[in-house]
């Protein structure tokens, strides 16, 4: 009997996944590790993984020496709010894409593509007058509103609804159900995957972002993680103590790990079952 040969690409390919994710992991836990670091053995050398005396005082100093919970509450807020907009103006507006013929659908959608070429830096000046304009500077309006609207969204929405038999619809209708009620009760609820994907990709991209509040937010009870811990270097006269800022930064990471680990499922199979269909 022929021993079977252990092909030589697996093996070239498990290395390569395997240094790609301790790459990736790497700063996470460099992050851990200096935030558990006493201040006195930052600079030390040779840099040392594993502290010897760990302690948890940066994670103390950065809840009771500065507004974190505050900060923490308006960023899950920002963030909550902003994804559930975006499922609901993506998910509709794919789906109109998807099912509805209009004229100038196709024409509109190119537009639509053409906007993610578009760097933010490009449109933020525009978006800042608009928002301006409509009294929704320094308010909570100004930072959630405008990330509702996705063409990203839109696009993977409507990919998603491509890939689902239209006759699954027309037997609704001949039930006697209207388009709203089509689109609520048969559709949607098949569209698990991409609104868990979607949902992620939202959640995060809010969650992280810094440019849009630091330009439309002054008042610092309304200031999100990331500028926070961006004031984070200036807190401490003299020098930056970066184990105040690491514990910072890790109490910001880990309600993205967790939305994304409950929707990880989701998630493959909504980046598996969309795009597959233009």
């Amino acid at each position: 009997m022929k021993r079977r040969k252990f092909p030589w690409r697996i093996g070239v390919l498990t290395v390569i996944a395997l240094a790609g994710g301790l790459a990736m992991v790497t700063p996470f836990v460099w992050a851990i590790a200096t935030s558990l670091k006493p201040s006195g053995a930052l600079l030390s050398l040779p840099p040392q993984l594993v502290p010897s005396e760990p302690t948890v005082a940066a994670y103390t100093r950065v809840l009771t020496r500065f507004p974190f919970l505050r900060v923490f509450g308006n960023s899950l807020l920002v963030a909550a709010t902003t994804t559930l907009g975006q499922l609901v103006v993506c998910s509709m507006a794919g789906y109109a894409f998807a099912r509805f013929n209009f004229r100038g659908r196709d024409a509109l959608f190119a537009v639509y593509l053409a906007t993610l070429m578009v760097p933010f830096a490009v449109i933020i000046t525009p978006l800042f007058i608009l928002v301006t304009k409509m009294g929704w500077a320094n308010s909570y309006a100004g930072l959630i509103v405008p990330g509702m609207f996705s063409a990203f969204g839109t696009f993977f929405m409507r990919q998603f609804f491509l890939s689902i038999p239209r006759e699954l619809e027309e037997a609704a209708t001949i039930d006697g159900a209207g388009t709203f009620a089509t689109f609520l009760r048969v559709v949607l609820p098949m569209t698990g995957p991409a609104v868990a994907t979607l949902t992620v990709l939202s959640f995060m991209g809010s969650w992280n972002n810094f440019l849009w509040p630091l330009l439309i937010i002054n008042d610092r009870n309304l200031m999100t993680l990331p500028v926070a811990l961006s004031a984070l270097q200036g807190l401490y006269p003299g020098q930056t103590q970066w184990n105040v800022v690491m514990a910072g930064t890790v109490l910001a990471t880990i309600p993205t790990i967790l939305v994304f680990l409950v929707a990880q499922r989701w998630v493959i199979e909504g980046v598996a079952g969309s795009g597959v269909k233009g």
